[in-house]
């Protein structure tokens, strides 16, 4: 799955010269934590929550409140803006979305085409959403997490045992342990899985967890 696929396109923006009043009404108006800051149509930076949250003066200070609204309305997004910033392009996989976010300690990366231009922004929620859509977790049908021996040939014989059944898999993913052992998520479209469960432990495989999950 590519990250253009999930990306939030055309996300609201400000302009470095906007000041911090405006973009806190943006925030709170769209409901957004972060907002890309562009000049002449290029990305020169972010401005999040948090970058605000830094510049305000806190609670303790002797300042008045007509003293802190001059002081914000004064302030530019240039000088409290993120400007080292990690992008990715929109035909990166979301693997490496998530890889970079997670090594660079971010929530958001702005995706950004071969000709520099920003095209929109991926989030840690897109890489939440797309996680539970690759593992069919709100899907109709049967969802078993199996236990099974890490070697050759396991999946063929996994896969062969639904289909002489004539279920369909709609979703496979494999978590591998340390002990010679994985746990197999197949996701099957069909309600009914009794036989399926018992030709599967039949041939050596255990049933850790079975989830249903029915039509509205």
């Amino acid at each position: 799955m590519f990250v253009k696929t999930k990306m939030t396109t055309n996300p609201f923006t400000v302009s470095p010269d906007q000041t911090i009043p405006e973009a806190q009404e943006l925030m709170m108006q769209h409901g957004v934590k972060r907002l890309p800051v562009m000049h002449k149509g290029k990305l020169v930076g972010v401005v999040s929550k948090e970058d605000i949250d830094r510049y305000s003066p806190s609670k303790a200070t002797s300042l008045s409140m007509g003293e802190i609204t001059y002081l914000l309305s004064r302030t530019r997004i240039k000088q409290i803006m993120t400007k080292d910033l990690i992008t990715i392009s929109p035909d990166a996989l979301l693997e490496e979305a998530a890889i970079l976010m997670r090594d660079n300690k971010v929530s958001f990366l702005p995706v950004v085409d071969k000709k520099s231009r920003m095209v929109g922004i991926i989030t840690e929620s897109d890489i939440f959403d797309s996680f539970i859509e690759l593992l069919g977790f709100r899907e109709p049908g049967t969802r078993l997490t199996i236990e099974a021996v890490d070697e050759p040939g396991i999946m063929s014989n996994l896969t062969s045992i639904i289909g002489r059944h004539g279920a369909n898999i709609t979703r496979v993913a494999v978590y591998r342990g340390a002990t010679g052992k994985s746990a197999v998520v197949v996701g099957i479209s069909s309600y009914n899985t009794t036989e399926i469960e018992k030709s599967m432990e039949e041939n050596g495989f255990t049933i850790l967890h079975k989830l249903q999950n029915f039509k509205d």
